[in-house]
């Protein structure tokens, strides 16, 4: 860890409030940048995607669930993986405590990957998770939207986070894309953001920010220094399981 100066508390206070005026024209200028995102012009969505749910087929229309805007999150699972992204994972990891509010102000949520159905949902069975998750294998979506990069296409490079970049050398990208619907039904892509731009629905990253030794990572947005799937962390033998937290505030 850095050292840091030890000072007196006026000597702290007065460092704090410096940093305070510097923290509130950042969240100034974050209402800003979300105002100039949700005034994006729109793009009409003229295919008819149609996925595999655990209900069967389901269209792009029918992943709206009855409301007006739909958050689509890209997760890295190919169809010859076994397991989710770990990245992806810490990220799910986050989202229904979420979804369970913003459900209720006309936002529907979906996991897609290019995955097979059963493995996403075993896969989804392991993590605890209760978002919907459907397959886009046998559809253009994930290609269309920047995500999915199969070998053989890769090799001339990739269209990702909206300019050209070099092979990844991988198959999947994460990303997020949203969508509106209108009062006839018409389906509008409104925004999509990638690679470290999906940060912002990372709350975990907001708590480590502010403590000293911070992400603790070798270089910004490396976490896989430090991420593992959630059941796959070993016992450092200062972690209390789940169920022992619980018991202890009870």
């Amino acid at each position: 860890m850095t050292k840091h100066e030890v000072v007196s508390e006026a000597q702290w206070l007065e460092a704090r409030r410096a940093l305070l005026a510097e923290e509130k024209a950042w969240t100034r200028e974050r209402d800003r940048l979300a105002e100039k995102r949700r005034a994006l012009p729109w793009v009409a969505v003229e295919k008819n995607y149609v996925f595999e749910g655990t209900e069967g087929p389901v269209t792009l229309a029918d992943l709206f669930d009855g409301r007006s805007q739909l958050i689509v999150y890209h997760f890295m699972f190919g169809p010859g993986w076994e397991e989710g992204c770990p990245g992806c994972s810490l990220l799910s990891d986050q989202v229904d405590g979420a979804r369970q509010h913003f459900e209720h102000n006309d936002v529907s949520y979906v996991a897609v990957s290019r995955g097979p159905l059963e493995k996403l949902q075993a896969y989804r069975k392991r993590m605890g998770w209760k978002f919907r998750w459907v397959s886009s294998a046998g559809t253009d979506f994930n290609f269309d939207y920047h995500v999915s990069f199969p070998k053989g296409t890769r090799e001339q490079g990739v269209f990702y986070n909206f300019e050209q970049r070099p092979d990844p050398e991988i198959d999947e990208l994460p990303g997020a894309s949203i969508f509106c619907k209108d009062e006839r039904g018409r389906i509008f892509h409104s925004y999509s953001t990638y690679g470290r731009g999906c940060e912002m629905f990372l709350p975990v990253y907001g708590w480590l920010d502010v403590v000293p030794k911070g992400r603790n990572e070798t270089k910004k947005g490396n976490l896989t220094d430090w991420v593992r799937r959630h059941d796959r962390y070993e016992n450092d033998g200062r972690t209390r399981a789940a169920g022992r937290a619980m018991a202890d505030a009870t």
